[in-house]
This record gives C-alpha cells, sequence and structure tokens, in this order.
C-alpha cells in the first residue's frame, strides 16, 4: 500500500473545508433559517452537498460503499480537482498517452502542471519499454488512462495497466466514460486492494445524461475524504441528483438504450465498409467508431454542408473522423450522404 498523505500537496492536507448549512442538517424537516435561502419556491433550498440519496442508489448498483463515491460536476471536475490535490503548480507532473481525452491536457495547463504525453503505438496501445523509464520520477504524480480510449475506441491492455497500477508510486486515474458499452469489467473490483487508484465514470454517455453534468470518482475513502474536502460545497444541483437517481430507478430503460446502441454501432460498422472513402474503421469498445478516410478536413467539411456534424480527429490521428452512434435515422441520413459524396 502507499502512504497517500505523502502524495498530497501539504496545504491540502491543512486545508479547513467550508462548512455549509445542509452539511450540519441534511433533512428537510423543520423550519430552515440557516442558510439565507428564499423561503419562497419550488427550488429554493440548497441541495444535499455529499448526495446521499444518489449515493446510496449507486453504491446498491455498483457493488461499493458510499464513502468509495465521489459526484463531481462532470469528469472533468474530477480530473481537476486531482491536479489540486497532488500536483504542486511548476513542480509537480502529471502523464498520459496520446491521443486521448483533451481536458487532461487543459486542466494541466490551467493548474500550472506539466504534463508527460506518450505517443500510443499503432495499436493505440501503452509503449510499456518507453513508460518504464519515468517510473523513478517522483515528481510525476499522476497518470491518467483512458480504456476504453477517446479518441481511439479501444479498450487498453489489461495486463499493462495492472503493471501500472503495481509499479507507479503515485496516482493511477483510470478514466471509464466508456465502459459500459464494452464487455469488460470496471477496475472498480480493485479498490479493496490498490489504494492509488481512482476509477473515473460518468452519467453521460450509456445514462444518457450529458446536460446534467455528472461525472464518478471511485477510490479508498481516504482519498474520497479530500476531494469532498477540495470541492466546492455544492458543486452538484438537486436537479441533477434527481435525475440521476430517476435513471437508477429505471434499470430496464438503461439496459435497452445500451443494447440498441450497441447494436447500431454494428450495423453502421458494417454500412460503412460499403463506402468507397473510407479506408479503415477502428475497433471500437466505446459508443463511437474512429474511421480513416481519404481525405478528413474535406469530408468533414462536406458533411457540415448536409447539417451533419461529426468529429474531426485529423490533427490527432492522420485523416481520422469520430463518428458517435446516433439513432438509426440518423446513422442512415450520414450513410446516404457518405453514399453521394464524390
Amino acid at each position: 500500500m502507499i502512504e497517500i498523505k505523502q502524495l498530497i500537496r501539504p496545504n491540502i492536507l491543512a486545508l479547513k473545508p467550508y462548512s455549509s448549512s445542509r452539511e450540519l442538517h441534511s433533512g428537510r424537516e423543520g423550519i430552515l433559517l440557516d442558510a439565507n435561502e428564499n423561503p419562497y419556491g419550488m427550488l429554493n433550498r440548497y441541495p444535499d452537498p455529499y448526495q446521499r440519496a444518489l449515493k446510496n442508489k449507486l453504491a446498491i448498483f455498483k457493488g461499493v460503499a458510499q464513502e468509495n463515491i465521489f459526484f463531481g460536476n462532470g469528469s472533468d471536475e474530477v480530473i481537476d480537482l486531482a491536479f489540486r490535490i497532488f500536483c504542486n503548480p511548476t513542480v509537480d507532473k502529471a502523464l498520459t498517452f496520446s491521443p486521448t481525452y483533451g481536458m487532461y491536457s487543459v486542466s494541466a495547463a490551467i493548474n500550472n502542471i506539466e504534463l508527460i504525453s506518450l505517443p500510443l503505438g499503432n495499436d493505440f496501445q501503452i509503449n510499456m519499454d518507453k513508460l518504464s523509464t519515468y517510473f523513478n520520477d517522483t515528481r510525476i504524480k499522476l497518470i491518467f488512462i483512458c480504456s476504453p480510449n477517446n479518441p481511439t475506441g479501444n479498450l487498453i491492455n489489461n495486463s499493462d495497466i495492472m503493471f501500472i497500477i503495481n509499479k507507479f508510486k503515485g496516482i493511477v486515474i483510470i478514466d471509464e466514460a466508456y465502459i459500459d458499452f464494452a464487455n469488460t469489467d470496471s477496475f472498480i473490483n480493485l479498490l479493496h486492494s490498490h489504494n492509488n487508484l481512482i476509477v473515473m465514470q460518468t452519467f453521460s454517455k450509456a445514462w444518457g445524461l450529458a446536460s446534467a453534468r455528472l461525472g464518478m470518482a471511485y477510490s479508498n475513502k481516504e482519498i474520497i475524504s479530500v476531494y469532498n474536502r477540495v470541492k466546492p460545497p455544492y458543486n452538484v444541483s438537486e436537479m441533477n441528483q434527481q435525475a440521476a437517481i430517476d435513471v437508477l430507478e429505471n434499470l430496464e430503460n438503461y439496459r435497452e438504450k445500451l443494447a440498441l446502441i450497441n447494436k447500431e454501432k454494428e450495423r453502421l460498422k458494417s454500412k460503412l465498409k460499403t463506402i468507397n472513402c473510407v479506408k479503415k474503421i477502428y475497433p471500437s469498445d466505446a459508443n463511437f467508431l474512429l474511421i480513416e478516410v481519404t481525405d478528413a478536413n474535406r469530408l468533414y467539411k462536406y458533411l457540415v454542408t448536409q447539417r451533419i456534424i461529426i468529429r474531426n480527429r485529423d490533427t490527432q490521428i492522420a485523416n481520422c473522423l469520430r463518428i458517435s452512434i446516433g439513432t438509426a435515422y440518423e446513422n442512415e441520413k450520414l450513410i446516404n450522404a457518405l453514399r453521394i459524396y464524390i
């Protein structure tokens, strides 16, 4: 086990967090004259700062304790707080693998932390030989691994991730935003045996709550307690908490939509194979496809004229586009547009 306190910034360890009114009195019963709220209205009261009702629902579904769950204003808040908690600006570093989710680098820059980005191999897997040279750098506090990876869509080799978790003396953050679409187990199962592990998931993808901005971090209770001390007191609104509770109470709908998206992905993949400008379709364990085309910039601009918006990833991977899986109607409109593309 790693001594977590040695990795946390001293000013964070010494921080006295803000004590909110709802933290002291979580119930809604009684006469509430403590928080300078407007006494009138439907949304006039501050939300539960620790999202206890939601955590109870999610803990049952995931099979983890509530004390191992943190909710952020999207996964981006989880990422930002990781830099704030563990990395001293201009001193410490973080590491990730490219191409990957862009907010790791943006958040690192905002927090004035150097982010080392190691290129993935031709198969979009980690080059473990290159990575091993960084394990002895004590200034590297965080390693971010996105699996399934965005924008490539593939799972990172399980054995490589396990090696990193066991070898690295800092915090390993595994971003599982797309894990619901993959036929594999979550690294949440390792929380009890690896105290340097943070697993991120989200309600934005498979759960269909992108506008609610709800990201989750799963970790040991020591790390989660520090997250709770550093976060803004009311970082997740009452409406967003309730939206997540509602979808957790309708698991049949979640599973139906998940199966439908995976079915549409296979259907779209088979039709893309018939399109002349499509040179390669990369394997995907997510709800999107990365495709290589003859001229990504030209095709992207053409689709915009057809009011079909996909993601141009040419600057990350030459002549590649990323296509989210839409409805059957939306996917068919895309295919029809591609068929007449010259």
